[in-house]
């Protein structure tokens, strides 16, 4: 039997989230407008003006439910997580392998090979569902880019060379991504190159949300058992940075975010009505706009596919408990190596 424990996301504004007994009460203006046994719940996301009963936040911290605060734009606040758990034998294990340059570059270049080849597995699915031969050739021939980029990713021999065919690669992806885009979304949805910090374009602020989204369950993922999220490989360690977290997103980031971003697009659940600018530029979701990319988010990650390792059908939304708990094994010298997930 699988269990997928589900996250709770609050993003009506003044909203109140409070316990009763064993139930999580969601209250706007003093009216109960959600219910839900707490048990049921693996996390909690609020978002902006929401506010958390001390209470509550007490009774997460016990059972070892996280709380995730963002502000209303997606962009992360804090995270609240009880009593460190987990081996701490397995933690000595990943501390000992992030300082054996050979063991660290080894499993960052494996996590690399796994973006490039999910990526490239996106561009030639989105050459397939066009007809317009200009998109088919610029698609195919940044396929072919990350086709070289995991041939010469073997033999790279330190971290500084993997992050470096990791930017060429995604350079040569994010160049053609708005090929995949339907030509009647385009000029809504027109990408000028990757932005983050803030997102400069409606286009970049879907994924920035979704990437925010996604971070958030592979954080999760890495301390659920029993890693340290903020201890990882390919991404450089810094303070108050989870990049363990960072390190297992990037073979999802296709799979369950940009393809998700090219669907809704296309099918015009969301729409430039959906993003709101700020001064400078800044492009954001607004409200109606986040509430859409969550449905979306949740309903796909109960969406269930074959695991090639495990070779049984897994929910979308364990993929990243499933590649945290192989890099423990890897870590612990159960497994050879860490193997990435690999989308076909």
């Amino acid at each position: 039997m699988k269990q997928l424990l589900n996250t709770l996301y609050v993003m009506t504004q003044g909203a109140y989230v409070n316990l009763d007994h064993e139930t999580l009460k969601v209250e706007v203006e003093k009216q109960v407008q959600l219910q839900v046994p707490l048990h049921h719940l693996g996390s909690i996301v609020i978002m902006g003006n929401v506010m958390i009963s001390p209470f509550l936040l007490g009774r997460c911290a016990d059972d070892g439910r996280s709380v995730v605060i963002l502000d209303r734009n997606g962009q992360f606040k804090c995270r609240m997580v009880g009593k460190t758990s987990g081996n701490v034998l397995l933690r000595q294990a990943q501390f000992e392998c992030v300082r054996d340059k050979d063991r660290s570059t080894e499993i960052a270049r494996n996590i690399v090979a796994g973006k490039v080849k999910n990526s490239r597995e996106v561009l030639l699915r989105g050459a397939r569902e066009t007809e317009n031969q200009d998109e088919i050739a610029a698609l195919k021939k940044a396929a072919n880019i990350l086709a070289n980029a995991l041939f010469q990713l073997k033999d790279a021999p330190d971290i500084d060379t993997v992050r470096g065919f990791e930017g060429e690669s995604a350079s040569a992806y994010f160049g053609v991504f708005d090929k995949m885009i339907k030509s009647d979304s385009r000029a809504t949805f027109k990408m000028n190159g990757r932005s983050r910090r803030p997102p400069l374009d409606p286009i970049n602020g879907v994924l920035s949300f979704l990437y925010t989204l996604l971070l958030h369950d592979c954080v999760s993922a890495a301390e659920g058992v029993g890693l340290d999220s903020q201890m990882g490989f390919l991404h450089a360690l810094r303070p108050g940075r989870p990049s363990l977290g960072l390190d297992l997103m990037e073979e999802f980031r296709a799979l369950l975010a940009d393809r998700l971003a090219l669907t809704l697009i296309n099918r015009k659940q969301i729409t430039a009505k959906d993003f709101e600018t700020r001064t400078g530029g800044a492009t954001y979701l607004n409200d109606d706009g986040r509430k859409t990319v969550v449905v979306a988010y949740q309903k796909r990650k109960q969406d269930e596919l074959q695991h090639p390792i495990l070779d049984e059908k897994v929910p979308y939304g364990l993929l990243p408990h499933v590649q945290a708990r192989l890099l423990a094994r890897h870590l612990r010298g159960d497994l050879e190596a860490y193997t990435p997930f690999l989308y076909s």
